[in-house]
């Protein structure tokens, strides 16, 4: 690994079926377009040696761990958005979790939030984040968020491999000098 890039971690964020298919259960409309900008955000992370973080949300399949304000999407005999196990909670295709990568499952929109994302980035050397994803104004900005108050430095958002509902409320998250391109 580059020493360079040995204390970088790229987090892909939400980067499933429900998020980004058609039918899915939680579309982010901008989501699908950015799916091959992820994809070659992954590919030079890995040939640069880059930790990649796969960021997913995973459910109980009677929502039990979902925040209240989605409880009502999980019932009985009705699957719910990313319930663990099912189609919607797997990766969109084209993502591949491969070996040395790793996995880390949340329930909330920040990736820092009742997990042990901190612990397992420092117990790993790593003080450099790079972030791509869904959704904009949720996850990928609470994660930021969380992030910067974590005290990493720097914290990158690669603003083509990151989408929300919307171009316009995509385009409202500014956020300053966290933009960079990472592939170009």
């Amino acid at each position: 690994m580059a020493e360079k890039w040995k204390h970088t971690a790229l987090l892909v964020i939400d980067m499933q079926n429900d998020f980004l298919l058609d039918d899915g259960l939680m579309r982010v409309n901008g989501g699908k377009a950015i799916v091959p900008n992820v994809i070659k955000a992954v590919e030079i992370a890995r040939q640069r040696g880059i930790l990649i973080v796969w960021v997913v949300r995973e459910h109980d399949y009677l929502g039990r761990d979902v925040e209240l304000f989605r409880r009502h999407l999980y019932t009985p005999g009705k699957e719910g958005p990313t319930t663990k196990g099912c189609l919607g909670a797997q990766l969109v295709d084209g993502l591949v979790i491969k070996e040395g990568d790793y996995k880390l499952v949340k329930t909330r929109f920040s990736a820092f939030f009742a997990t042990h994302l901190h612990s397992f980035l420092q117990s790993n050397g790593v003080n450099n984040l790079v972030v791509a994803g869904v959704q904009t104004p949720n996850c990928i900005r609470q994660t930021v968020f969380d992030a910067v108050a974590h005290n990493y430095q720097p914290v990158t958002v690669i603003v083509d491999a990151t989408a929300a509902a919307t171009a316009d409320i995509h385009d409202g998250m500014n956020f300053c000098c966290l933009n960079l391109y990472i592939y170009n």
